[in-house]
């Protein structure tokens, strides 16, 4: 939609080329223009290329030549561009212009270009021009042609398109009435002209924004959100079989796109644009929408409702995205402290009497069509050039609307000049932008107040933050949280109350004062001495229920309890959980003990997935800003794989998904056990980085059992090296030129991940191929080392892969027996295979590297080389002969193996 034809700023190349750009050319396309001043069918490709000229003369001259410009205004050669728009020459010349008019704009880059051309009002002119906007490609051009005219917008060149005498200002008036257009690119540059207008600080232009624009265009815009919302909320209702994804998807992401649209207007810290916002938001959207339907499921009211899940993630959103004080404050009090009386009738008008000026909390639609309200606006400025109107009051009786404007007249003149600086309000402001939902909060601030002053013991502070206390104040919206989170059937709503509360507990904006009423504790809290006993008994439930073999909790639900407890319960000073909630939770952390029993198994495939388990989890923690735009979660939890659904966001499907649903419950409820406790992590992961042996270690070979071997890798490649094999690694190794008996590891891998194969015709030789460990388990695995091993003779060949598949087998037993002791499962003695048992000392004599053994020097140790090696010894003489003779040399080393 928004593709340009051919390349054409720049020309072609030589002599030719450089000779249009030129003063002289400028002056023959000018003789053009004078004798085609009528469009015709003869002339209007002459015309359009003439066009094209001209931009290309213009952008030369901004660059090389500033006569050009001086000529392009002395003949005021924009007037024969309008003055071909306005023949209605058809859809080919309109769009040529457009195009040629935004390249031109783009490219200019000196002030003064600039200004000749924003000269005379005949950008402002093209601007306003009627076209033909069913026609999506003028549609393209020219909401880009205005995009590109708002980059260009700074204190300068902004009085050339708002004009503070007419009080107009057609660039941003005419972007806004596209703010709702069906094609998404034009949503989008409409948000971006919109932007680059209030980043300009310029307090006329502002104010007439406020006064004239904001209230029409926000609550357009409101409603607008609004109606998404309540499409996507018919879609989840709609699409429990999962058959309707794409659609849900794309109406997330435009709500997304929203949130941050808004945000981005709040950050620019315009106070009163801020607060129209603001009100709107509040008080016709988010808690007329969005909270009202957390305790109002009955569609059959007058009002409009969503269903509690899209509620509840909405309003995550929010509190993830939007970090402005006063909206997210004002929208926490309610959720918290609030109850239905703030949307009664009755209440409104007791409020009312004491604020005249308040809003109506309901979600309607607005009177007046935006391009209506603009038209309404502009005639009322022709009439009344000194007074605005009172935003609160749009839509009212006339006569109250015009008493109200009387009224903020007059308070303008006894205020004298607006202040300089941007987002400064006077005090009749500030009494104008009042929220109402502040008025209702005092209530229940006095009494939270009146319970956490007095010497009250824990008991009694977290009974207070869970309403339990306070008989005479109900609060639906907090009670609906804390029931949401008992789950015995399944998760559907605990997972979007968890992401709300985490999300608000993590918003820079929200005053961590309110948090503390309810003892939920924000992400950088003071130091304290009591939680919330309600909600940590409640996530504990959660994560028993996840421990049980029929649990219907997810894996994101049970990290994002486990985050939340951890917050809860840990304060500056240490841990404060009592030990009545700790047993609990080691209650729950056996229960997954016993749970990944049912699932241990001798086979390979659990060790794989025990740690792959390990490693995805720790490589990919929960991010909550990501599964807050999945819109998956949306619809009922799902146990098949079908969907593409995540597995930690779905439930599990078949013995395998069970499986790896245990351990990963195993995992996050052994890593709270320990945070909460205190203790370190000693016995996962079952292969630590640091104790492994790595290219360009320094080992001792002496005493060791090496066999030479020539490496042929997939590429062609050729070297001598010496193969070893060590408990859980197989090691290339060449010698240490610098010290005898030495070797350097030129690679090093698991054993665990290794293929061996033997070569039909060749039987000295051996495929190798070893994987690197997968980062998830969907992963395609990937070969570190692919490549030919080809030894001295069939013998050594057949030495080589005995011992290569025995290591395999001993390390893999080796890792099992470590995941039974976790499991506290009874240890089987391994036997000895190929010199790897451990059942004697004699036979520990024979372990060619040793591991995880404290004798070994660690990476920390300032000595880079070490001996890994079991014994000390010399090796045989013949060998150490050898190696004296050829220390400088590549040689080959033969080992007499007991076979």
């Amino acid at each position: 939609m928004f593709g340009r034809s051919r390349s054409w700023v720049g020309g072609g190349h030589g002599k030719a080329a450089r000779s249009i750009h030129s003063l002289d050319h400028l002056k023959y396309m000018y003789h053009i223009l004078t004798k085609n001043t009528t469009v015709t069918d003869h002339n209007r490709n002459l015309l359009v290329e003439t066009i094209r000229s001209i931009t290309e003369i213009l952008i030369w001259g901004d660059q090389n030549d500033s006569s050009v410009f001086d000529f392009f205004l002395e003949k005021n050669m924009f007037v024969f561009f309008l003055n071909i728009l306005r023949q209605k020459s058809g859809r080919y010349v309109c769009v040529q212009l457009l195009q040629t008019l935004n390249i031109l704009f783009e490219n200019i880059s000196h002030e003064t270009s600039l200004y000749y051309l924003l000269s005379n009002n005949y950008v402002n002119s093209i601007i306003v021009h009627k076209f033909d906007f069913s026609d999506e490609e003028i549609m393209a051009y020219y909401i880009s042609f205005l995009k590109t005219l708002s980059l260009k917008l700074n204190n300068h060149t902004v009085h050339f398109f708002y004009n503070e005498h007419t009080n107009d200002f057609a660039l941003y008036t005419e972007a806004i009435k596209f703010f709702n257009h069906p094609e998404s690119m034009v949503r989008i540059a409409v948000r971006t002209i919109t932007l680059n207008v209030y980043k300009v600080d310029n307090q006329p232009m502002l104010h007439y924004i406020r006064d004239k624009t904001a209230v029409p265009y926000f609550s357009n815009l409101v409603w607008f959100i609004g109606s998404h919302v309540i499409e996507l909320d018919n879609c989840v209702q709609t699409d429990e079989e999962h058959r309707n994804r794409g659609k849900l998807s794309d109406l997330v992401a435009e709500h997304l796109d929203h949130l941050h649209y808004l945000n981005d207007i709040l950050i620019i810290n315009c106070e009163f644009l801020n607060d129209v916002l603001t009100d709107h938001l509040l008080n016709r959207l988010f808690l007329p929408l969005y909270v009202y339907s957390l305790v109002n499921q009955d569609k059959g009211g007058e009002r409009p409702k969503i269903s509690l899940q899209v509620s509840l993630y909405l309003l995550s959103q929010v509190f993830l995205i939007i970090h402005y004080a006063p909206l997210v404050n004002s929208l926490a009090e309610v959720i918290l402290n609030g109850d239905l009386s703030v949307f009664s009738s009755k209440v409104e008008q007791d409020i009312q009497k004491n604020s005249a000026k308040s809003s109506i909390r309901c979600f309607i639609k607005p009177t007046e069509t935006l391009e209506r309200s603009l038209e309404i606006n502009k005639q009322k400025g022709k009439k009344r050039m000194q007074k605005r109107p009172n935003y609160k009051n749009v839509g009212e009786e006339d006569e109250e609307e015009r008493g109200s404007e009387d009224n903020q007249d007059d308070l303008d003149k006894s205020k004298g000049t607006e202040a300089s600086s941007k987002g400064i309000r006077t005090s009749s402001e500030n009494e104008e932008i009042e929220m109402v939902i502040m008025e209702r909060c005092k209530l229940s601030e006095l009494s939270i107040s009146a319970v956490t002053e007095q010497n009250t013991t824990d008991e009694e502070k977290s009974a207070a933050a869970s309403g339990s206390e306070i008989t005479n104040w109900n609060r639906p919206f907090l009670d609906m949280v804390y029931n949401a989170l008992d789950c015995p059937e399944d998760d559907y709503y605990a997972l979007f109350v968890l992401c709300l509360l985490y999300a608000m507990s993590h918003n820079k904006g929200l005053d961590s004062v309110k948090l503390e009423r309810i003892q939920l504790p924000a992400q950088h809290a003071e130091e304290r001495n009591s939680y919330n006993h309600v909600l940590a008994e409640r996530l504990i439930r959660i994560m028993n229920y996840a421990a049980q073999p029929d649990g219907k909790i997810r894996l994101a639900t049970l990290e994002l309890g486990c985050l939340l407890l951890k917050q809860l319960v840990f304060s500056k000073n240490g841990r404060i959980i009592k030990s009545v909630h700790l047993h609990c939770l080691e209650g729950a952390r056996e229960e997954s003990v016993h749970l990944l029993r049912r699932f241990y198994k001798g086979e390979e495939i659990f060790l794989d997935m025990f740690e792959d388990e390990y490693r995805s989890m720790t490589m990919k923690p929960m991010n909550v800003e990501y599964l807050m735009m999945d819109a998956s979660i949306l619809l009922p939890p799902t146990g098949t794989p079908l969907t593409g659904i995540d597995f930690v966001k779905r439930l599990p499907c078949g013995d395998v998904e069970r499986t790896r649903r245990a351990i990963r419950v195993f995992f996050m409820l052994r890593s709270l056990s320990l945070h909460l406790q205190g203790e370190p992590e000693t016995q996962l992961p079952l292969t630590r980085e640091g104790d492994l042996i790595k290219a360009d270690d320094v080992l001792d070979l002496n005493n060791s059992d090496l066999i030479a071997c020539t490496v042929i890798t997939k590429d062609g490649g050729q070297v001598q090296r010496f193969l070893a094999v060590d408990i859980y690694q197989m090691s290339l190794v060449e010698p240490d030129i610098a010290r005898l008996g030495w070797g350097v590891v030129k690679f090093a891998g698991l054993l665990q991940d290794m293929q061996v194969t033997g070569v039909e015709d060749d039987s000295r030789a051996l495929n190798i191929i070893i994987h690197k460990p997968a980062s998830s388990p969907h992963s395609k695995p990937f070969p570190i080392l692919q490549a030919t091993f080809i030894f001295a003779d069939h013998i050594r060949c057949i030495i080589a892969k005995q011992r290569l598949a025995k290591g395999r087998i001993q390390a893999r037993r080796t890792k099992m027996q470590r995941i039974a002791a976790l499991l506290d499962l009874p240890v089987q003695p391994s036997t000895e295979v190929m010199g790897f048992g451990h059942s004697s000392g004699a036979a520990a004599q024979h372990l060619p590297f040793r591991f995880y053994d404290q004798s070994r020097r660690g990476s920390s140790d300032p000595t880079v080389q070490r001996s890994v090696f079991a014994s000390v010894d010399k090796v045989p003489g013949n060998v150490d002969f050898h190696l004296q003779s050829q220390r400088k040399k590549y040689f080959e080393v033969f080992i007499w193996y007991k076979v």
